[in-house]
């Protein structure tokens, strides 16, 4: 009887802890973009055509939540992003292709878990009508890449009245030169 009990614990905690394991694998913060990687924008040829780009390039390139949220459209878990509560003063870039989407001064705490803007560079992001999840939304896409990014709400502050609503996976950072973390 022991034996039994013993094999029984082992086998229901063995599948309990490789999901464990792989989910918290899965949660890594986004990396930003660096000059190390071979192909970000810096390396790529000027006129290199981001969006027809097939699934293995980005399976290469991006992280497996990464790819999970901004080539299929998912969702990372609220309050887990890395640029959450992020306060460094930059510009928000796309983790997948390197564009300018947000600058620092439009993020606010929206306390819903996303890092949320009040506007975006405009001329990089894409809005789409999103019926998914029986659900009326408008997605947020990168512009240059084709990568969601989240979506974008009628529930924010001044001066636009806008919240985009954005997966921390999505997103890489660039530090402006000089600067201290907002307060």
């Amino acid at each position: 009887m022991k034996k039994i009990t013993i094999l029984l614990v082992l086998s229901l905690s063995i599948p309990f802890a490789i999901v464990l394991a792989s989910h918290k694998k899965n949660d890594k913060p986004a990396p930003t973009m660096s000059a190390e990687k071979t192909n970000t924008p810096e390396n790529m040829p000027e006129n290199f055509d981001w969006k027809h780009q097939g699934k293995d390039f980005w399976k290469k390139r991006l992280t497996q939540k990464q790819f999970s949220v901004c080539r299929q459209g998912g969702t990372e878990r609220a309050f887990t992003g890395v640029y959450n509560s992020f306060k460094e003063e930059g510009t928000f870039t796309c983790s997948s292709c390197g564009l300018e989407l947000f600058s620092s001064k439009t993020k606010f705490d929206s306390g819903t878990g996303w890092p949320s803007f009040w506007e975006a560079i405009k001329e990089n992001v894409e809005l789409k009508e999103d019926n998914s999840w029986f659900m009326k939304r408008t997605e947020v896409v990168c512009k240059r890449c084709g990568a969601h990014l989240g979506h974008v709400f009628d529930d924010g502050p001044a001066p636009t009245g806008k919240r985009f609503c954005i997966n921390s996976v999505c997103l890489g950072f660039k530090a402006h030169a000089h600067t201290t973390p907002k307060k």
